[in-house]
């Protein structure tokens, strides 16, 4: 792995406080590239991405998201969404309970890491209600929300500090012919 791979991974961070700047559309592209090269099983890419500009409609994302009221601050949303049908029409019900959740779980992270590449901010935000998100979006049946991505520019004057990791010896096993 080359060493600027490695130091983005490294060097990503949650941030939660945003600039008052918008993300250009370049950008916006960029992510959305990065994400459709992710991972997906059987190369299903069972996931769509919604841009969420609108004011209004962060706001009840925010909501949705049990208060967590960064959303509105952030410039865009990206809000996350598995296909599941897309991945049971090939996996049957594995597909559809755990394929798609884990190909939008590769995708959310290829933002995230993008998006620190291209020196903007971002936030994985899991905890929210499905439904209202689903409202808030005018969201098709066959589309699940996964996951919600708050994107801008930091509002921090310094980026925090890695939290603590395990190490990889108490995360991990070796596992050997006898």
């Amino acid at each position: 792995m080359s060493q600027a791979v490695l130091d983005v991974i490294k060097g990503r961070r949650c941030i939660r406080e945003f600039a008052n700047e918008p993300v250009s559309e370049k950008l916006v592209r960029g992510l959305l590239d990065a994400a459709r090269y992710a991972p997906s099983a059987g190369n299903r890419q069972a996931w769509f991405f919604y841009v969420v500009k609108s004011q209004a409609v962060k706001a009840k994302l925010a909501k949705a998201a049990l208060g967590q009221s960064f959303l509105k601050d952030a410039p865009i949303n990206i809000v996350v969404c598995a296909e599941p049908d897309t991945s049971a029409s090939r996996y049957g019900s594995r597909g559809a309970e755990l394929y798609c959740l884990q190909d939008t779980a590769a995708a959310v992270q290829n933002i995230l890491l993008s998006a620190h590449g291209f020196g903007l901010a971002a936030c994985w935000v899991g905890a929210f209600d499905e439904n209202a998100v689903k409202n808030a979006l005018d969201m098709a049946q066959n589309r699940r929300p996964v996951a919600i991505i708050p994107v801008g520019y930091t509002g921090l004057e310094t980026p925090p500090e890695a939290p603590a990791r395990r190490e990889i010896d108490s995360i991990s096993k070796i596992v050997n012919d006898k």
